[in-house]
């Protein structure tokens, strides 16, 4: 009997193993470990420091301090300069080590305890730092502590879990990251397709049409209220259409209303509806807008026109979603993103009492601003095309060009009006044009015909191509002649023209547009 006794082997130390190797993270390994030593040999003070900051720093996880490891002014930095662990007396460590930090930390322990500092790093060939365990307790206990079989195997497992632990830490964020980046580059990749998309319907190839066409894109991903500001004409309308046709509100109603054209007294009916017989003329109920957005986008246009009045009730609308018809006894819900836009400067409405501050700081939770035409002139060329193709397609009239003297005037005019005078005038061009010709510079409005005379007569002169020692400014030169003087057979319709030279009239209306010609 005393003989089975003998070979039973002691298993108590697996339960303790166990729970270490149960820890999910490094700050969990860390205080089941401190737990362990607590649980088979009580310890006066034991902490299990870690390395932060790509190991320039230890840290506690049961305080809030970071050691530099290269502060020779606490004991940690001296165990890991030398690889190996370090013992002092408390009373010695108070007098040479004078850190705050370390002071702070061992100050509640008697100055007869003794401190073991133990760096810990990787068993595996990697061998990378992790941290320190420190131990203060009488000598001959902490020298009982060390001289057990167990303690050893103890901080080996202790070290290679906190490395695998580390480890696969770091490979989920590095995953992590990798994730994000993928997701960036993704996010980067839609918005870019979607802003090229929408230079369909706000057409520009100016670095300020392509802000705003990446700024669209913004405020359509959220959910927040957008107020446009700009000058008259410069587009608000289609930039609202387009944030609405971005969003995840793509397929719930789009409504506007201009709350400058709309008198004061219909208004309030015209935004929250009536009830039968809420006032003299309705003789049936009706849905006001913000009935009808439901779901979907409403767009205010001049918002600063809007009364004072009405500003507080739409502002309950954007707080809350409630909103009351005229004559209800009840409020409704109502589930909208609202869009306003206005030309007038609505921090000087606020100072003159026209305008709510609250309602403004509520509806400018994504401000937009629209650039005026005078900012993105080298998009006149562009829109002037668009404009001419929409009048073709509505009058039924074929396709017809603007010559290059046309096209220099128009860049060169103010637009008090913006794109929106633009197209008036080029509206304006191409009716005063006859069938077969381009747009010249007689047909825009407003144009003194005899002031152009000197250009004309500055561009008849030809160059000597002899004194041309440049072969493409030759072919240059020689390509305008050609096509000036064939321009001015046909009487400058460009569609015959083209037609002698075996060219299609748009790549014929392309060169003169490039080379600068005016058709006689």
């Amino acid at each position: 009997m005393a003989g089975r006794e003998r070979d039973i082997v002691r298993l108590d130390g697996m339960a303790l193993a166990l729970a270490l190797v149960e820890s999910e993270a490094p700050p969990a390994l860390r205080r089941r470990a401190r737990e362990v030593l607590g649980h088979c040999q009580p310890t006066a003070w034991v902490d299990c420091l870690y390395l932060a900051e790509n190991g320039r720093r230890l840290a506690s996880d049961d305080a809030d301090f970071r050691l530099a490891c290269d502060d020779f002014r606490h004991p940690y930095a001296h165990a890991i300069r030398r690889g190996e662990p370090l013992r002092l007396a408390l009373g010695e460590a108070r007098s040479r080590l004078d850190h705050p930090d370390f002071q702070a930390q061992v100050a509640g322990l008697s100055h007869e305890l003794h401190l073991e500092v133990r760096p810990l790093r990787a068993q595996d060939g990697r061998r990378e730092w992790l941290g320190a365990l420190a131990l203060a307790d009488a000598p001959e206990r902490l020298e009982a502590l060390l001289a057990d079989p167990g303690f050893a195997a103890f901080e080996a497992l202790l070290c290679r879990l906190w490395a695998r632990l580390a480890r696969h830490r770091d490979e989920r964020d590095r995953q992590a990251r990798l994730r994000d980046s993928l997701t960036q580059l993704s996010d980067g990749a839609r918005r870019r397709a979607l802003a090229e998309r929408l230079g369909e319907d706000l057409l520009g190839v100016s670095a300020a049409s392509q802000a705003l066409r990446d700024q669209v894109v913004r405020a359509a991903e959220t959910n927040l209220a957008v107020l446009l500001q700009g000058e008259t004409g410069t587009g608000k309308d289609r930039v609202a259409r387009a944030i609405h046709r971005l969003s995840a509100r793509r397929d719930g109603p789009f409504l506007a209303i201009n709350c400058a054209a709309i008198p004061e007294s219909l208004l309030e009916a015209e935004l929250f509806g009536h009830t039968r017989g809420a006032f003299s003329g309705a003789d049936q109920a009706r849905d006001g807008l913000i009935g009808q957005a439901d779901g979907g986008t409403l767009f205010l246009d001049e918002i600063g026109d809007m009364p004072l009045p009405l500003q507080a009730k739409l502002l309950r609308v954007l707080e809350s979603g409630r909103y009351r018809p005229l004559g209800a006894g009840e409020e409704r819900q109502a589930d909208l993103r609202l869009v306003a836009a206005t030309h007038q400067p609505l921090r000087e409405r606020i100072r003159d009492r026209g305008f709510r501050a609250d309602l403004y700081y509520r509806l400018g939770q994504f401000p937009l601003a629209l650039p005026p035409l005078a900012a993105r002139r080298e998009d006149i060329p562009l829109l002037v095309e668009a404009f001419i193709a929409d009048f073709c397609a509505r009058e039924g009239r074929h396709e017809m060009g603007i010559t290059s003297a046309a096209l220099r005037l128009l860049r060169e005019r103010d637009y008090p009006g913006n794109v929106r005078e633009l197209k008036n005038l080029i509206d304006y061009a191409c009716a005063m044009t006859h069938p077969g010709a381009d747009i010249g510079p007689s047909a825009l409005p407003g144009i003194d015909a005899g002031a152009l005379a000197p250009a004309s007569r500055a561009s008849a002169g030809e160059p000597d191509l002899y004194a041309i020692d440049d072969l493409r400014q030759a072919v240059r030169h020689f390509e305008a002649t050609l096509i000036r003087q064939r321009l001015a057979r046909f009487d400058g319709n460009r569609a015959r023209a083209a037609e002698s030279l075996g060219l299609p009239k748009r790549t014929l209306a392309h060169k003169c547009q490039r080379l600068e010609l005016d058709t006689p």
